[in-house]
């Protein structure tokens, strides 16, 4: 009689029952038994692996364009990792500049410190805030011994506005929400683009300071001491007073100095006079200037400006900064002249 045919497997239950086989195992690749393995658990992250959390107006003196340093410099700010503190607490809630409109600009103070037990010229930012509900001005000041004459010129001449500034945890309001309002003096100059300016123009950027005129008329507008360079080889840089000095008397300590020769001294004479005559005019225009402003000012804007406060920041000393507390001045600049508050 004939045996019954074995019913034919189909691919699918051959594969099923070879895999079960211990030779099957076998050739079962490396890396597919090891994915089976047992799971191991991540390491916890370690403290060094957190970033500190930034403070809600950590960046403020960052953001704010440091007025008259050389285009050169700005980096050299950063040499250090400076701390302002103090500033933000003031203007944090229970701080003396809490629920204020205020203005903010910064600029630095080149200062001979000590930096790991070894003298240094450090450049020290400064941030000053002006505690006022109107811009203190829209003008910029370009004045320096080195320039002949002074020049006032509004902001946008060069490329500088009072912009708001919106604390880390607030970016995402609306600035008229804030308690505190603050504007920075800001500058939208290309530091790129410098290469394409002649340098009579860069350089102003230097000799730029902010501009104020205060109601009352500063200390220094009935001054008889002006400032001068005499373009000479090394050239003379100094002081001189028209009431209090004499003409020849300076002109010949000069060459007995051997900064000035004999031939020279009558030119060095006429170039002193025709620096005070200038002088003169100078603190006559600023007194009608002033007189007019006042005149023409709204009445609230005026008991603004009556009221009105200087509050000068240097960074605070950590273990990583330099010492500032022997270097600091309530001296802001010749417009805005001394702080109220030196912090």
């Amino acid at each position: 009689m004939a045996r019954p045919r074995a019913k034919k497997r189909t691919a699918a239950e051959a594969a099923a029952t070879d895999s079960s086989k211990p030779e099957a195992a076998a050739k079962e690749p490396a890396a597919a038994r090891r994915g089976r393995g047992k799971r191991v658990k991540a390491a916890p992250p370690r403290p060094e692996d957190y970033f500190p959390e930034k403070r809600n107006l950590e960046d403020l003196w960052l953001s704010v364009f440091p007025v008259g340093t050389e285009w050169e410099n700005i980096d050299k700010i950063k040499e250090f990792n400076w701390n302002f503190e103090n500033l933000e607490k003031a203007l944090e809630d229970g701080g003396e500049l809490y629920g204020k409109t205020v203005y903010v600009f910064g600029s630095t103070e080149p200062q001979l410190l000590y930096v790991n037990g070894e003298s240094k010229i450090v450049l020290i930012p400064v941030i000053v805030v002006v505690d006022c509900p109107f811009p203190p001005s829209d003008k910029i000041g370009i004045n320096s011994v080195q320039r002949e004459n002074e020049e006032i010129l509004p902001m946008k001449a060069m490329k500088m506005a009072w912009v708001p500034y919106v604390p880390l945890e607030d970016r995402l309001s609306r600035i008229d929400s804030l308690k505190t309002k603050i504007f920075i003096l800001s500058c939208t100059q290309r530091r790129s683009a410098l290469k394409h300016l002649k340098t009579e123009r860069v350089k102003k950027f230097d000799y730029c300071m902010p501009y104020y005129m205060p109601l009352q008329p500063i200390e220094d507008e009935d001054d008889t001491v002006i400032n001068f360079l005499y373009p000479l080889e090394p050239p003379i840089v100094d002081d001189f007073d028209w009431e209090m000095d004499d003409y020849e008397d300076f002109a010949d300590q000069k060459v007995k100095d051997e900064l000035l020769p004999e031939d020279e001294k009558e030119r060095f004479k006429e170039f002193l006079k025709e620096k005070v005559r200038e002088r003169k005019r100078e603190l006559k225009q600023a007194k009608e200037a002033r007189k007019k402003a006042i005149d023409d000012m709204d009445p609230k804007k005026k008991e603004a400006f009556e009221n009105i406060k200087f509050y000068k920041f240097y960074p605070v000393n950590t273990p990583d900064t330099p010492d500032v507390d022997s270097v600091k001045s309530k001296y802001i600049n010749r417009y805005y002249r001394n702080t109220h508050y030196l912090i």
